[in-house]
């Protein structure tokens, strides 16, 4: 079928790239799945690409390949990258600016490489795996957080950018997914951060446990690269969409974060009782005064001194 569309998923080895791939092959897609290691989809039609999205000789390469094997890229999808867990002070720089270098500036990256031919067949999906952390941060998961809110705002501008283009941009916001990818690394860290990085992770675990696989977040993307005219972000799970209604209505109150510290980064609202008792103590405000009236215009000649000839006549 050499009308098929052409697609091209990046971290696509394992977990949500590796469904994604399958998927969309599954869907009539001609798919190319790019990862640094083992190639993706073994045993479907899914071809593989060797890709590290950090490196600007390997993406470019990558998309040579892809175009001189297949003529045109029709959908991008951008999945490839990782989590850095741990509290901001325990984290070196060195290890959040490479949290950056592939989680968003490897969007970047493939984002730029491919949409030269998009523009000039002014055509294309650019979907993009994001996260519920994009949209409310998680406690030591900061520079991850961090991360995935960029990504958010690079893909919100380039909608807009790219429209004129007929390129489509869309963002996969899912939560907690079954795959490898929530095992937070065991490191030494500060021990002033135990007790409450240990609840984190024990949190996100159970959450885990119970997720749904990356095939809910496949089916997602498969819709979208279907959809001439798809949302901008689309939530795959429930627990997405309830977090950010949370999130928008949470009102401005003391409360206490998920490390069961108090957090008072929001001014505390006063009791009930108390608003009552002030409005009732407060004095009453003077009735407004009657308005003035306001004084005719004075006529100016009226009172003009005479001038010596009118009072010599």
């Amino acid at each position: 079928m050499a009308d098929r569309k052409v697609a091209l998923v990046t971290g696509a080895s394992s977990g949500i790239g590796e469904a994604t791939a399958r998927q969309l092959a599954a869907a009539g897609f001609r798919v190319f799945g790019g990862s640094r290691t083992a190639a993706a989809g073994r045993g479907t039609q899914v071809g593989h690409v060797t890709l590290d999205v950090r490196d600007d000789t390997s993406v470019r390469a990558c998309v040579s390949h892809v175009l001189r094997a297949a003529g045109r890229i029709d959908v991008l999808v951008n999945n490839a990258g990782y989590l850095c867990a741990g509290a901001v002070e325990e984290i070196p720089v060195s290890e959040a600016k490479a949290q950056f270098e592939t989680n968003y500036f490897g969007v970047a990256r493939m984002t730029a490489a491919v949409l030269p031919g998009m523009r000039e067949r002014r055509a294309g999906h650019i979907i993009t795996i994001s996260s519920l952390t994009g949209l409310a941060a998680v406690p030591f998961w900061g520079h991850y957080s961090a991360s995935k809110f960029a990504v958010e705002g690079l893909m919100e501008a380039l909608r807009h950018e790219v429209r004129p283009f007929g390129i489509v941009v869309a963002l996969v916001e899912p939560g907690a997914i079954k795959t490898p990818f929530y095992t937070p690394p065991r490191q030494a860290g500060i021990d002033a951060y135990a007790g409450p990085r240990g609840r984190v992770f024990a949190a996100t675990a159970e959450l885990e446990r119970k997720a749904p696989g990356p095939q809910v977040v496949a089916r997602t993307v498969v819709s979208i690269a279907s959809d001439s005219h798809p949302a901008l972000r689309n939530k795959v799970s429930k627990q997405t969409r309830r977090t950010t209604l949370l999130k928008g209505s949470l009102p401005r109150q003391r409360s206490r974060s998920a490390c069961g510290a108090a957090s008072s980064s929001t001014p505390a609202r006063h009791p009930p009782q108390l608003v009552d008792r002030l409005r009732r103590t407060r004095p009453t405000s003077p009735p407004n005064p009657p308005p003035r009236r306001r004084r005719p215009a004075r006529n100016v000649a009226f009172f003009e001194r005479p001038t010596p000839q009118s009072a010599a006549s």
